[in-house]
């Protein structure tokens, strides 16, 4: 029989310009029982994955039997976060904002408070009713004075 077909597929395969199609062909023709003498050493390559994938199967419980080996915990399971611990950060943000305004706040009425004097008591202002609104009488005193006093002359002596 003449293997020529897969000759030059095999080939073309070497130098990797088969396409898939002719890769599954060749998978196909070594997956046979009866396959030439020439060609045997080839057909472990293209059999290797049918023969793999029914031997190679991890059982249920490798990933105990691993970990045990390693001393490991199990790993942790998920665990549920609420919309509080969600928002823990935000919360956090603006507690540090409001702190940061109430400390410039304060510094701010602490800067605009009038410069405390030297000596305590010098120029304080008094805080209370002015003394010329609560005055009681009600006339003129001005009038009644000047027209009690007649004008006298000045004595040209007592200014020099």
């Amino acid at each position: 029989m003449d293997y020529k077909y897969i000759e030059q597929l095999l080939e073309r395969y070497w130098k990797c310009e088969t396409s898939l199609e002719e890769e599954e062909i060749l998978r196909t023709f070594f997956s046979q029982k009866d396959v030439p003498a020439s060609l045997l050493p080839y057909k472990d390559l293209f059999t290797y994955e049918q023969t793999e994938k029914k031997q190679c199967v991890l059982g249920d419980d490798f990933d105990e039997r691993m970990l045990s080996m390693v001393n490991e915990p199990q790993p942790v399971k998920a665990r549920t976060i609420t919309m509080t611990q969600r928002l823990m950060p935000l919360f956090k943000a603006a507690a540090m904002v409001a702190i940061i305004l109430t400390l410039g706040n304060a510094a701010q009425v602490a800067f605009n408070q009038p410069e405390a004097p030297a000596v305590a008591g010098y120029q304080q202002q008094a805080d209370g009713v002015s003394v010329a609104m609560s005055d009681s009488i009600v006339g003129d005193t001005l009038k009644q004075s000047n027209a009690d006093v007649s004008i006298q002359p000045i004595d040209a002596n007592i200014l020099k």
